[in-house]
């Protein structure tokens, strides 16, 4: 047990929400501050696209014990359905029998996230909004406005859990030596819904993520508890099919026959949607350092924002609590080692993932239509089923280990370059899952 301390999170999300929980156990005082309402008495927003909780997040829930609570409000999904026009649907499974992501309600997962946090004894302080910290003294600043009457709030730390735009994050970029970077995707995202059936039963199987991948552009849904499906519609903001050449309801009806000709009889409050909810942006957000001394600390999206077309976003933010615990296990009240340990520890991971998910977007919108992708992941499960000491997918090392993500993305670099060789052989269509194909993959691999 540390020596208790005065600990203040800035953000009320599912990253705050989870790490208040552990420190609360460790035996300190977690006030937890969050501008907006509390979110278990709105509506949610319309800008949300369904989470996927896998290993990594599960993790830093076991160590909790509190997996099952959470298993509870979501959905096993063990594959992707993609939706191909003028083809039949094609199934995709994720990794070995039995594996599978968790699909859920972002709104669901974080009023359950505060209510476990608030029966541990954590003090929610909503509509609070901190515009500023002083990082030598861990000392919030709250106020109604920006530039109005001010109030002190003194803490012993101070952690930013409060998203990409964090303000804690805005008072250490204001220092000497603060690397800072934020990269918006020319896509942008609208969510839309597929409701239940009469009897509250799915429309589609709920254990796909279902994908309509068009190029530029995707279609994507995810199942909810209620039966219904969270949809979310990536596209671009401008030029040729995008969001810009949406502008009336003949506009969208045309687009949606023309691509998704088969969502529309699943779709009955498309237009409504579409029109009544926000076109949202995609943002990777780098920095370093994430951590000021012994007093302030960034986790989650404050520190390592990126695009969520690997699921992880969530996962990463949770796994970054995983490791912090960790380094307070090995350093007990030496809270600037652990700080710096915890930092240089993670950085490197969730640069990888920056990347991987970036990358992801271009494999689910392209390459998940393109013959070529299906025959590569055939060979590969082929290959991993046959040997599998010597060859572990890359989203399986990703979703359902906990490999570092830097050495994750490292032998994914590796064994796709082996895939191009394998797949330029001659006639590979006809030949791959044959004795000379197994021995040339053995080779490349030495």
């Amino acid at each position: 047990m540390q020596t208790p301390k005065k600990i203040a999170v800035v953000g009320a999300g599912l990253v705050g929400s989870l790490l208040a929980i552990y420190l609360k156990r460790a035996g300190h005082i977690v006030h937890v501050f969050d501008r907006s309402p509390d979110i278990r008495n709105v509506q949610f927003s319309g800008r949300s696209i369904n989470l996927v909780m896998s290993q990594r997040g599960w993790k830093a829930l076991e160590r909790l014990n509190l997996q099952q609570e959470i298993q509870k409000i979501g959905i096993p999904v063990d594959k992707r359905a993609i939706h191909i026009a003028n083809e039949a649907l094609n199934y995709q499974f994720y990794g070995k029998e039995g594996e599978a992501i968790y699909s859920l309600s972002r709104g669901v997962l974080n009023r359950k996230m505060i209510d476990l946090a608030e029966a541990e004894g954590v003090e929610f302080k909503f509509e609070q909004k901190i515009w500023d910290v002083s990082l030598d003294s861990a000392t919030l600043h709250q106020g109604e406005t920006e530039r109005g009457e001010w109030f002190d709030l003194d803490y012993d730390i101070v952690f930013g859990a409060d998203g990409a735009f964090s303000r804690v994050r805005h008072r250490m970029q204001r220092q000497s030596m603060f690397n800072y970077s934020q990269d918006f995707l020319k896509i942008g995202y609208k969510e839309l819904h597929i409701p239940a059936n009469e009897d509250g039963s799915h429309k589609l199987d709920k254990n796909s993520l279902h994908i309509w991948p068009r190029g530029e552009f995707m279609l994507m849904a995810l199942a909810n508890l209620d039966g219904s499906f969270t949809c979310t519609l990536f596209m671009p903001h401008e030029g040729e099919n995008s969001f810009e050449e949406i502008q009336n309801v003949s506009d969208l009806n045309t687009f949606f026959d023309k691509h998704f000709p088969d969502t529309k009889a699943i779709m009955p409050k498309l237009e409504e949607d579409f029109f009544k909810n926000p076109t949202s942006y995609l943002v990777t957000m780098k920095c370093f350092p994430w951590t000021y001394k012994d007093k302030v600390a960034l986790i989650g999206d404050a520190c390592h924002a990126i695009v969520p077309f690997y699921g992880h976003g969530m996962n990463a933010g949770f796994e970054d609590i995983t490791i912090l615990v960790e380094m307070i296990e090995k350093y007990g009240d030496d809270w600037e080692t652990i700080f710096e340990s915890y930092q240089n520890s993670r950085k490197p991971n969730a640069d990888a993932i920056a990347e991987l998910s970036y990358r992801n977007f271009m494999e689910m919108s392209s390459k998940t239509a393109d013959m070529k992708f299906h025959l590569q992941k055939k060979i590969e499960k082929w290959f991993s089923e046959k040997h599998p000491d010597k060859w572990v997918p890359l989203y399986r090392r990703v979703t359902f280990t906990h490999q570092p993500y830097a050495e994750a993305l490292a032998e994914g670099d590796k064994q796709n370059a082996i895939m191009q060789e394998i797949l330029a052989i001659d006639n590979i269509e006809e030949i791959w899952e044959t004795e000379p194909i197994e021995h040339r993959i053995l080779e490349l691999l030495k």
